[in-house]
């Protein structure tokens, strides 16, 4: 079995659009050995939109944009990309794979050529499935460093080359190949078929994923139980108490604690305070020392300093 690992850089992506401008690749044998290596520019038929994950300016890829005009366009590459991702003794692996395969899913579209038929893992995945964290995402660079692997960012061949560094150094590590990682982590496979993806998937990932919604679920339901609460109870406010005339509002990672954010509550009712869910308005916010968000956001900078549980209760 052969290993193609490769990586795609696009002159911009939009919702149902993606020009790819370098396919680039590392074909290996399975002791990583390279067999060929190859960054293919193409000409994207459009013009550079580069934007970060965010949607804001900010991409720069390593190459001169002005001479992407004279390489082929997709179509003229597709035979070599298409014999590449489809050989079938070949084991496909990318960096978060399904963004690159996403992007072969558009040009194929754009190009009315035939939808991409093949399976492939994901270097994101297997570590993630190592550490045994999947509530965030890692880029190749993070993970790269953590392994000790260098490379230059955003050119094709290069991320393509550091991801199946990534691979091998993981396989070192685990002390087993490849396909027996695999199996290790109990993966399914990513596939392409019929122009529809499915993403990967083991059974550590799905067991998060109804641990996540069980505790969604959670905090939904304590959010509900505190803003009934508050609407029932906001009435008795003591219009007399020594914070009278001020406001609070409560973080949303707050509001779900109800043991400490209920009697909070109706502490702040006891001492005058209207309670309030716009912060960008309040005198004070309660939230914890290290939360992110739009609510926290809007106060940050702002006339107060968010409150710790422990500060405001005082």
């Amino acid at each position: 079995m052969k290993y193609l690992f490769f990586d795609i850089e696009c002159a911009g992506v939009f919702k149902n659009v993606a020009k790819i401008c370098a396919f680039g690749y590392c074909l290996t044998d399975e002791q990583f050995h390279i067999l060929e290596r190859e960054d293919l520019l193409i000409n994207p038929k459009g013009g550079f939109h580069l934007t970060d994950r965010k949607g804001r300016q900010g991409l720069v890829l390593p190459y001169k944009y002005e001479e992407f005009k004279r390489y082929p366009d997709f179509t003229a590459r597709k035979e070599k990309i298409y014999s590449l991702l489809e050989d079938k003794n070949t084991l496909v692996v990318g960096h978060a794979t399904m963004n690159d395969v996403k992007y072969l899913n558009f040009e194929s579209k754009r190009f009315s050529l035939p939808s991409f038929k093949f399976s492939f893992a994901d270097t994101q995945f297997l570590y993630m499935n190592r550490i045994g964290v999947f509530s965030r995402q890692f880029g190749l660079g993070t993970i790269a460093a953590d392994l000790g692997v260098e490379f230059t960012p955003h050119r094709a061949v290069d991320d393509a080359y550091a991801t199946m560094k990534v691979a091998e150094a993981l396989c070192r590590f685990e002390g087993r190949g490849l396909p027996e990682l695999i199996k290790k982590y109990e993966i399914t496979l990513g596939r392409i078929e019929n122009y529809e993806i499915t993403q990967a998937s083991s059974r550590a990932s799905r067991e998060y994923a109804v641990e996540a919604a069980r505790r969604k679920e959670e905090r939904e339901n304590a959010r509900r139980i505190f803003h009934v609460t508050v609407d029932k109870e906001r009435r008795k406010r003591n219009k007399a108490g020594k914070l009278a005339g001020k406001s609070v509002c409560f973080s949303h990672a707050f509001e779900v604690e109800l043991e400490r954010s209920l009697p909070l509550f109706r502490l702040s009712l006891a001492n005058g305070l209207y309670v309030t869910g716009k912060a960008e308005e309040c005198d004070y916010y309660v939230a914890y020392e290290g939360e992110s968000g739009p609510r926290v956001n809007s106060v940050k900078g702002e006339r107060f300093t968010p409150e710790g549980f422990e500060e405001f209760l005082q």
